[in-house]
């Protein structure tokens, strides 16, 4: 069933395999895993998963989604009254200072007053990923107004030359092979902190995508068309128009939903350079350790994404 050739390659592979686990220390990866699963059965005291995660979780439930305001903070406190449920409540809180007669450190009772806002964090966030969103939308945008031009340039049927075949190729590569982060890191150099970098570095990453994805496209597009307006004496620009991009558009119109799909999640992982986005909103609680807050923060993450994946399946199937 299986030659020479096929044992010795799996063999090779087994013992390559078996190689890089060991440098990656893999055996340590199933033995915690598997004291876990023990853990989890009651089959043993403690494991260091099961115990990092509690941790994380006992701080990050429940999730915050009012704003408390130490008032002495608040820049107009009239206006920000005025909103809906706002208001004012003091707390008594326990202080250590130095007492001037004893110079000895004392803890004294006093009281702060804070401005509630019900919900007003959650506004926040949900504002910070509407700005996520966008960021997504717009790299989408410009991603898909290069790609289309670029793809047919790397379209072995329709590019004019082969050196601009290669060239564009090559050129889509290396746009694919640079990760959103580190390209973010260097546009955040370039344009400064906010939205700009962020735009610019998931644009760059999806033309990458998009314009080799497009290309293959049109490269596998159903040839009868093609032939039957080309005998009629049509431009190759007249087929590419009426023949290849009717039969593509619906594959055209999924790989571009999947890309806006893929950008709002890594727009949130950009942010934690400076990007823009909920990003850093979520960096700066985590690193702060407000797990409470960065709750609020994944949860509206993952029902943007879940939202977003229901709207792009509706469309497809609208389409297809």
């Amino acid at each position: 069933m299986f030659d020479v050739r096929a044992v010795v390659l799996a063999g090779l592979a087994t013992i390559l395999l078996a190689y890089s686990a060991q440098r990656l220390d893999l055996g340590r990866l199933f033995g915690d895993v598997g004291a876990f699963i023990l853990a989890s059965a009651g089959l043993q005291e403690r494991s260091d998963i099961g115990d990092g995660l509690s941790g994380l979780s006992a701080g990050m439930f429940p999730i915050v989604i009012d704003e408390r305001t130490p008032v002495e903070f608040v820049g107009d406190l009239d206006a920000r009254l005025a909103s809906p449920l706002a208001r004012l409540e003091t707390v008594a809180i326990e202080e250590t200072e130095l007492d001037a007669n004893t110079l000895e450190m004392v803890e004294r009772v006093g009281a702060k007053t804070y401005l509630v806002e019900p919900a007003g964090y959650l506004f926040f966030v949900l504002l910070k990923m509407l700005e996520t969103f966008e960021i997504a939308l717009w790299a989408t945008l410009f991603a898909i107004a290069v790609s289309l031009p670029l793809s047919v340039l790397c379209a072995r049927n329709y590019s004019p030359h082969v050196l601009i075949y290669g060239a564009g190729r090559t050129f889509v590569a290396f746009l694919r092979s640079v990760p959103e982060l580190i390209s973010a890191l260097f546009l955040v150099l370039a344009f400064g902190f906010g939205p700009i970098p962020g735009i610019v570095a998931l644009a760059i990453h999806s033309i990458g995508f998009l314009a080799k994805f497009f290309a293959e496209d049109i490269e596998a597009a159903d040839p009868r068309p093609q032939e039957a307006i080309a005998v009629t004496g049509a431009s190759r620009f007249a087929v590419l128009r009426l023949a290849v991009i009717p039969n593509v558009l619906a594959s055209f119109t999924g790989l571009s939903l999947y890309i806006l799909d893929r950008n709002v999640r890594m727009a949130t992982v950009i942010g934690l350079v400076g990007a823009g986005g909920i990003g850093q909103e979520l960096k700066g609680r985590f690193d702060m350790f407000q797990y409470d807050r960065v709750g609020t923060l994944l949860l509206v993450i993952f029902l943007t994404v879940l939202l977003l994946d229901g709207l792009s399946a509706r469309i497809r199937r609208r389409l297809i």
